[in-house]
């Protein structure tokens, strides 16, 4: 990976580390969180192939990074495999977030031929009821499972994504228990941001106490070393983190409590990206601003010099409580999530419960 430069005016620019590319915003499934309202479609404008292999080719330019390609449902793109195989031969780490549904021991296999190294298979419920009522589509969940089952036979490495809202957060021990014996590599927990069809259940975004509560468990089962935890749009995991290390007298490094190379809250716009199927790049899938588009200005510079990006960068400049706290280079707040719920992409977290003592 290439390390940080500076953009002309002044700034610096951050190595990108993930890119996410929605590749397609059709979907058979209609879940009541998801970020993009996916559908069956179809959806005009879906970059074609050549634009795909050219965003590819220029991130190749900016070094080697994570490329997660994502929906919709990105199986249901045709050139989806040749797509994968183009970036896996460019050293790009290729992986695959899929709902389960429409996975086979064949595709799987042909997912890992052509240079995918891990799919991320959603469970959001311990049980078909929660899951299904979830997913808005009646068996989601078993095929969910027969995804799993199909990654297993094929030797393809899963990971298991939770989209943690009021509802369903009481079975995350379950859930976790789940990932374990199915044999996930990790289990990545996404705190609802209430954008697309999320808006409609805002009501189930948890509470400034569940939150904390929720991240602090999260924590408990990572020190376990069971299996590898990921919360996601939730920066203040990593200031509990540091809390918890310090009145431990612990020396807080990037591998304390396997944590490998998780040192920063929100990077969106910092060291993450994603691009949406008619080529629009924002600071992540659950920030609805544009920061530019590919079929415009190439990513390279758009990650260099969008005045949204070099915004995000300041953090120094954030809004309300974020302003002030000891942990803003370290949590950063979800700046979808302000975006979304008062609209302020610099504003403060609105389900942060931390006062810092300074104030």
């Amino acid at each position: 990976m290439k390390t940080s430069k500076t953009s002309h005016g002044g700034d610096k620019i951050p190595p990108l580390r993930l890119l996410a590319w929605e590749t397609t915003r059709r979907c058979n499934l209609a879940c009541l969180h998801c970020r993009a309202a996916a559908g069956s479609g179809p959806y005009p404008g879906e970059l074609t192939t050549a634009e795909g292999i050219k965003l590819l080719d220029d991130l190749a330019t900016m070094g080697q990074m994570v490329v997660i390609l994502t929906g919709g449902e990105p199986l249901l793109r045709e050139d989806i495999y040749d797509l994968t195989a183009h970036g896996h031969k460019l050293g790009h780490r290729m992986v695959m977030a899929v709902n389960g549904t429409l996975l086979t021991p064949d595709i799987a296999a042909r997912l890992q031929e052509v240079g995918i190294q891990r799919v991320s298979i959603s469970i959001d419920g311990a049980s078909a009821a929660s899951h299904d009522a979830l997913r808005a589509v009646p068996s989601a969940y078993d095929g969910a499972l027969a995804g799993i089952a199909a990654c297993q036979e094929a030797g393809l490495p899963f990971q298991i994504n939770t989209t943690v809202t009021r509802g369903n957060r009481g079975e995350l021990p379950a859930i976790h228990e789940l990932a374990i014996s199915l044999g996930a590599a990790a289990h990545h927990d996404f705190i609802l941001v209430p954008t697309g069809r999320g808006e409609e259940i805002r009501d189930q975004l948890v509470h400034p106490e569940e939150y904390e509560e929720t991240l602090s468990w999260l924590l408990a089962r990572q020190k376990e070393g069971r299996l590898f935890i990921k919360p996601t749009c939730a920066p203040q995991y990593y200031r509990l983190w540091r809390q918890d290390a310090a009145a431990r007298g612990e020396k807080i490094t990037p591998a304390s409590h396997g944590m490998e190379a998780m040192t920063k809250g929100c990077l969106g716009g910092q060291g993450f990206a994603f691009v949406s199927y008619k080529g629009e790049v924002q600071p992540c899938g659950y920030l609805e601003l544009v920061a530019g588009n590919i079929r415009e200005t190439p990513f390279p510079e758009i990650w260099a010099h969008a005045q949204l990006f070099q915004q995000l960068r300041r953090v120094d400049d954030y809004h309300g409580k974020c302003h002030s706290c000891q942990y803003r280079k370290v949590c950063g707040g979800c700046r979808a999530r302000a975006y979304a719920m008062i609209g302020d992409v610099l504003g403060e977290d609105p389900i942060c419960p931390y006062e810092d003592k300074k104030e």
